[in-house]
């Protein structure tokens, strides 16, 4: 990632970085639930995804300084859309959050600097790779649409014993990048 974008154009950016940051922090966040959640190859798909959304975070947090602003700091703790208790969970919620992450990245897609439009293009292409390396199959033809997570199809869930071999084959092995309202929101309680 050594893309950058250090001077506006003028271009009202800041609320789309912000969004994006905060897509970031959250994805951050649920990385960290789904692999505590997983083994072996998804495991190791989850490490590749929490990697690459901190690289991201950190990239926006550097973009938004150079501006001028002040980035803002993650939450204590998210609310998941879901309860995560196996693997299959796991999987649910990486895609997921990386259809929510490519949702805030579009935002930023449409901003007058090129250089923040070609950060933001990479990053949701990014995301739709990870998320399709997480399940094989295409979900919504426009990204953003399914906000509910319903369009994930469980029965695509690759399993730890079935999907061990096609876990670490594919675009899933590519690293990437992660949205606000389209991520876990920060709940009202502080926890870890």
């Amino acid at each position: 990632m050594t893309e950058s974008a250090a001077e506006p154009t003028g271009a009202p950016a800041g609320d789309a970085l912000g969004r994006a940051l905060s897509a970031e922090h959250a994805a951050v966040y649920a990385y960290g639930v789904i692999g505590g959640k997983t083994s072996g190859a998804l495991l190791k798909r989850a490490t590749a995804g929490f990697d690459a959304h901190r690289a991201r975070r950190d990239q926006l947090r550097t973009l938004i300084t150079r501006r001028g602003g002040k980035p803002a700091e993650p939450g204590p703790t998210y609310r998941l859309p879901f309860e995560v208790r196996k693997p299959a969970d796991a999987v649910r919620l990486a895609v997921l959050v990386e259809q929510r992450v490519t949702t805030a990245y579009l935002e930023l897609a449409a901003d007058r600097d090129p250089a923040l439009r070609r950060i933001a293009a990479l990053a949701a292409q990014e995301c739709a790779t990870r998320a399709y390396g997480w399940q094989p199959k295409i979900g919504d033809p426009f990204p953003g649409m399914g906000r509910d997570g319903a369009d994930v199809d469980a029965a695509a869930v690759p399993t730890e014993e079935a999907g061990a071999d096609s876990a670490s084959s594919g675009p899933a092995g590519s690293a990437g990048a992660p949205g606000q309202e389209a991520q876990p929101e920060p709940s009202a309680q502080d926890g870890q």
